[in-house]
């Protein structure tokens, strides 16, 4: 039983980041950005987005370890001086991924819905069905709110253009660019970090974050936990 539940994890975490990076794509294309476009990224082909560890190990790891699951594919690129106004339509362009992710939660949870009222399974079966698409809505959710927070390169960090005024965002984007700098100048040292101290920094990190999870979560399956 665990193993194809396992493998249902790993193909919604796939389809879920690939449908976020299409979006990115998609938004930056109407905003007058075709890049994306023309590099055959506007496509659901999980090839042309997979990232290897992002995709595929990390979240492998996080599964068998028992912590949310989290994940990312290749970014989507886009040319800022494409667009008229760069800062907002960055910021429009990252949070189209977390609202997709947002929209196939709510799709999963619409079926959870149909299956309390008029499931066309036996009673066994539409519980293994809805064991699923939960996971489906709290994958969804999870991907939605943690690519929310601001810190680079997350979409959140742009995402903060939209609400900041311009001279704000310009000091944000200055003090990252001093902390990416220092990461490059020592990044094995910060990557042995960052593996070692994985769970902790996940569990400190979803602390703040369980409860919008679960509100969510509960809000389109309908479902207490």
């Amino acid at each position: 039983m665990f193993e194809p539940f396992f493998i249902f994890q790993l193909i919604v975490l796939v389809f879920s980041v690939v449908i976020h990076e299409v979006s990115h794509g998609y938004i930056a294309d109407y905003l007058g950005d075709p890049t994306a476009r023309l590099a055959g990224r506007l496509t659901l082909n999980p090839v042309s987005h997979v990232d290897i560890f992002g995709s595929i190990i990390l979240p492998f790891i996080l599964i068998i370890s028992g912590q949310p699951v989290i994940g990312w594919a290749k970014p989507v690129p886009y040319n800022p001086y494409n667009l008229k106004d760069p800062q907002k339509g960055g910021g429009l362009i990252a949070l189209a991924g977390p609202m997709s992710n947002i929209l196939v939660a709510a799709i999963f949870g619409a079926c959870i819905r149909f299956l309390q009222v008029a499931s066309p399974f036996d009673a066994m079966q539409t519980e293994a069905l809805m064991t699923m698409f939960i996971v489906a809505v709290s994958l969804n959710v999870t991907l939605a709110i943690f690519n929310l927070l601001p810190i680079p390169p997350i979409d959140g960090s742009k995402v903060l253009a939209l609400i900041l005024p311009r001279r704000a965002q310009l000091h944000i984007d200055a003090f990252w660019s001093r902390v990416w700098l220092m990461i490059e100048g020592r990044w094995m040292i910060f990557l042995l970090i960052l593996f070692l101290a994985l769970n902790p920094i996940l569990d400190f990190i979803f602390f703040f974050l369980r409860p919008a999870i679960k509100f969510l979560t509960v809000f389109f399956t309908g479902i207490s936990f």
